[in-house]
């Protein structure tokens, strides 16, 4: 079997060189870019990221084994659903420009990657039903967490503008309309998704409310509410702009708390599995 470090390190780069990519054709490109086509600088980005996805998936394998295993390690965990944001992003892609998402997420998922990598766990295969829950709630966050990194776009985006200062980076992507379209697109294919995952978890797992599930089944759906209201408030009141920045990235906590919060105290700070 390969080892996954050198695997990892190969990824890495090849994220780290799409997102230099992406600096450098963004801070050249004057005006937004028309017809939903991606500069040539900017698609070499996309290329290198599809490498990397591909090398992120063999790790990925290497450490979860198939099917993907319900208890995984955190850092495993936070790994595997790194590779689903990407995956997303490239399959955004294809639709619209939204490759600027890849300033925030290739990095990230390349630091994942690299601590992840030395990570190893194993485990039963889980019921198919039971995968389709989890392959629902790793999608639905992957939605999300692209709706969190384009909200704080949108609230950059708009406080240069408010300062009139909407030059350099600014100029390379869409209208602000454009933005706050595809967040609330984001939004709404994530709520519907993530709708779906509690469904199939208060339908399929049996002991949804057992102390070891509790925090994260009252966490997803205190989230799965703020998202409603959000998109509630956006279609009866209009809802946009700073508003609209703050529950998204308010629910999106929410949701990191219940996916990976538990996780994180119990095996790094209490050093419990």
């Amino acid at each position: 079997m390969t080892n996954p470090n050198i695997l990892a390190i190969i990824a890495a780069v090849f994220y780290t060189s799409a997102t230099v990519l992406l600096i450098l054709g963004l801070t050249q490109t004057q005006h937004a870019q028309a017809g939903g086509k991606s500069e040539p600088g900017a698609r070499r980005a996309l290329i290198l990221a599809a490498l990397s996805v591909f090398i992120h998936a063999v790790v990925a394998i290497q450490q979860t084994g198939l099917p993907v295993m319900l208890q995984l390690p955190f850092l495993v965990s936070l790994n595997v659903s790194a590779l689903f944001i990407v995956c997303l992003l490239l399959l955004l892609c294809l639709y619209q420009p939204a490759e600027y998402l890849g300033l925030a997420v290739f990095p990230i998922a390349a630091v994942v990657l690299l601590i992840s990598s030395t990570t190893e766990t194993s485990g039963s295969a889980l019921a198919l039903n039971i995968e389709l829950h989890v392959l629902l709630s790793l999608t639905a966050y992957a939605f999300l967490c692209l709706a969190a990194v384009q909200a704080i776009l949108v609230w950059v985006q708009r406080k240069k503008l408010q300062n009139h200062s909407p030059g350099g980076f600014m100029k390379a992507l869409p209208a602000l309309d454009e933005t706050e379209r595809l967040l609330f697109t984001l939004l709404t294919v994530g709520f519907i998704v993530l709708s779906l995952s509690l469904a199939t978890g208060f339908f399929y797992l049996e002991d949804l409310f057992a102390q070891s599930l509790v925090h994260k089944t009252v966490l997803s759906v205190l989230a799965w509410l703020i998202f409603g209201f959000l998109l509630l408030a956006r279609w009866r009141w209009g809802w946009r702009g700073q508003r609209a920045v703050f529950w998204t990235l308010t629910g999106f906590a929410v949701l990191i708390l219940a996916y990976f919060g538990s996780k994180f105290v119990l095996e790094l700070v209490l050093n419990r599995s």
